[in-house]
């Protein structure tokens, strides 16, 4: 079963688990909660970011 982790990268909330169900950890969040620094198998999501630029 999959569940919500803190993502170590940019804070937010993202997913830990077999992969299997990770659609209803989506669904769960809200949108700005949600960590783009990964994939989200299963589910159409923003690419992850291969780069943080700090202005």
């Amino acid at each position: 079963m999959c569940y919500e982790v803190k993502c170590s990268t940019c804070g937010k909330t993202t997913w830990g688990g077999c992969g299997r169900h990770v659609p209803s950890v989506y669904n769960r969040l809200p949108e700005t909660q949600r960590c783009n620094c990964k994939e989200w198998p299963g589910v159409n999501a923003p690419q992850p970011s291969t780069s943080c630029t700090i202005l």
